[in-house]
């Protein structure tokens, strides 16, 4: 049977010939029955509680959930929430009149290295989502470490500072976290002495929380994401060629690719050069002095312990181990003191790259302030660096770096 429409108003139906629908009517018909048969074979063979646990198979969704990386650090974020939370920059001593070993420098993502007096340096170590139960000790405050901060939209965490610096904080605009006993706490160690001032994640978080710092904009370096980062990983095939490069004298001497040992001297003190060896098995870069010295921290728990010397509660290990290396050619002078340094933080110079086993030779630049530090190569192109635990070096003209 068939419908034939004539027009709007005139159907008649057709029976001249078997309808299609009727035949598909017939045909589901049957496999209808066929399955119920199955159904009722299947239902009576097997138990009830085997029925339950049969999966089917689910069509997966076309959309896939995004993946989060860190500003700071190029790492995975568990969730989104965790991209804006409060930064902290904290200015870290590492004499060995009683700084060492740090509290909790491991947890930093960021960490800028460079003289602050006298041959002796001193860390600026960027911090986010800081939830060790000690960190520090802490230190005053120079220029050029708050330049190299800025980008980062940090509290400026420290204990005074040089004139010029506590000027910038105050007409600047700063989140800043000076000596405080509310924040902050002396230690009793008297190994310690001056360099006895911590704090500790509970104390950063509670503070950014009384005054409104609730967020962070960081603008970072650019980063590969992990996977590009190990498809960048040393090719073993090529070879390692030892490389000296002083920056005061023309070097010409070609760059290879391979670089698995690593020294940076600031200057004449073995006690503060430093010298990284790569491990191709955990892709990080192993810490220690040219002293042979062991670069010592202290591992502290996270969560709130109160305000306790770290040598009770923390654990000394061997070492920081970053991921990434870069050393920074920068100009360096006595400040009008003759006592403390003071660096060029905005122009240009030479920098070395170091990661995934390998070195780039390029250039460094930072146009104003609040300009974040690009990284080039020869050839001007931005390098991105692997995700991580980032060290940047200032190496004085007058220092070396070898690998």
């Amino acid at each position: 049977m068939k419908l034939m429409a004539k027009d709007k108003s005139d159907i008649v139906l057709d029976t001249d010939k078997p309808s299609k629908t009727w035949v598909v009517l017939l045909v589901c018909g049957i496999f209808g029955i066929l399955g119920g048969i199955a159904c009722a074979v299947v239902s009576f063979l097997l138990p009830s509680e085997t029925l339950a646990e049969i999966e089917f198979p689910t069509i997966p969704s076309s959309s896939t959930s995004e993946k989060i990386y860190s500003d700071l650090t190029g790492l995975e974020l568990a969730s989104k929430a965790e991209k804006n939370t409060p930064t902290f920059c904290i200015q870290t001593p590492n004499g060995t009149d009683g700084a060492r070993p740090q509290a909790s420098l491991d947890k930093a993502g960021v960490i800028f290295e460079a003289i602050a007096e006298a041959g002796i340096t001193r860390f600026a170590a960027i911090y986010q989502n800081p939830g060790a139960s000690v960190i520090g000790p802490i230190r005053s405050l120079r220029l050029y470490y708050l330049q190299w901060d800025t980008p980062f939209d940090c509290t400026i965490v420290h204990a005074g500072g040089a004139d010029d610096a506590l000027a910038a904080v105050r007409n600047g605009g700063y989140k800043d976290l000076t000596e405080s006993n509310t924040y902050m706490y002396r230690g009793q160690s008297g190994t310690r002495r001056w360099n006895n001032l911590f704090t500790s994640g509970t104390l950063l978080t509670q503070f950014a929380s009384d005054y409104g710092y609730t967020t962070s904009s960081v603008n970072g370096f650019a980063r590969m994401t992990p996977e590009e980062s190990d498809k960048a990983r040393v090719d073993e095939t090529v070879a390692e060629k030892l490389v000296i490069y002083k920056p005061a004298v023309a070097n010409t001497s070609e760059v290879k690719p391979k670089a698995a040992n690593i020294v940076i001297r600031f200057g004449a003190l073995p006690t503060y050069n430093v010298v990284y060896a790569y491990n191709k098995e955990t892709n990080k870069y192993a810490r220690t002095y040219e002293n042979n010295n062991i670069n010592e921290i202290l591992t502290c728990p996270e969560g709130d312990n109160g305000k306790v010397d770290p040598e009770k509660i923390c654990q000394k290990t061997a070492g920081l181990t970053p991921s990434v290396v870069v050393a920074m050619v920068v100009e360096e002078h006595k400040a009008a003191d003759n006592y403390h340094e003071d660096i060029t933080a905005i122009g240009s110079g030479e920098a070395y790259i170091f990661q995934n086993g390998t070195v780039i030779k390029g250039g460094w630049s930072k146009p104003t302030v609040t300009d974040q530090i690009k990284f080039n190569d020869a050839n001007g192109r931005e390098v991105k660096l692997a995700p991580g635990q980032t060290i940047i070096e200032a190496v004085p003209t007058y220092g070396a770096i070898e690998y």
